[in-house]
């Protein structure tokens, strides 16, 4: 089931697939999904949820997997890619398509105000606080603190966000 709602923007370029295992994917008021945007319901049952004034940028593809959540004014930057999902590989006397998925590590989840570099990939299991940043180029597959910067590959903790005084 798709539910976009009547406020958001998605642009005839972006391309979301329908499920037909029940995955719901909702899309939240005056978010915007830009061109060249895959959301693909694979690798699971999980939905795909979308809050209030998101952005994806172009570029982007997001699995379904075991879930996605994206919670109100996030932004995600270009050719990132949400992969709440990961094969079973271990018998190598069979193909690894033909052995599944492994079990969740909770799905994606990103809190409130956080901004997503570009080209980053978030793995199952990726958990990121209200307004924290992660860096472009980066990967991130655990928990990253709120407001907390984030950046690269293993990921390591650059800062933190703290509110200017005037």
């Amino acid at each position: 089931m798709i539910s976009i709602h009547d406020s958001a923007r998605v642009s005839k370029l972006a391309d979301i697939e329908d499920s037909v295992r029940g995955t719901r994917i909702l899309i939240g008021a005056r978010s915007v999904v830009d061109a060249f945007v895959k959301i693909k319901p694979a690798g699971g049952t999980g939905d795909i949820l979308i809050g209030e004034d998101c952005v994806i940028n172009a570029g982007c593809v997001l699995y379904s997997g075991h879930g996605i959540s994206l919670g109100d004014r996030v932004a995600i930057a270009a050719n990132c890619t949400l992969a709440p999902t990961n094969h079973e590989f271990a018998d190598a006397s069979k193909p690894i398509r033909s052995q599944g998925f492994r079990p969740s590590k909770g799905g994606v989840r990103i809190g409130d105000d956080a901004w997503i570099g570009a080209n980053c990939v978030l793995l199952d299991g990726a958990d990121i606080g209200e307004g924290a940043v992660i860096g472009a180029g980066s990967v991130v597959r655990g928990k990253v603190e709120p407001y907390t910067v984030h950046a690269g590959n293993p990921l390591r903790q650059l800062g933190t966000r703290q509110p200017l005084s005037d």
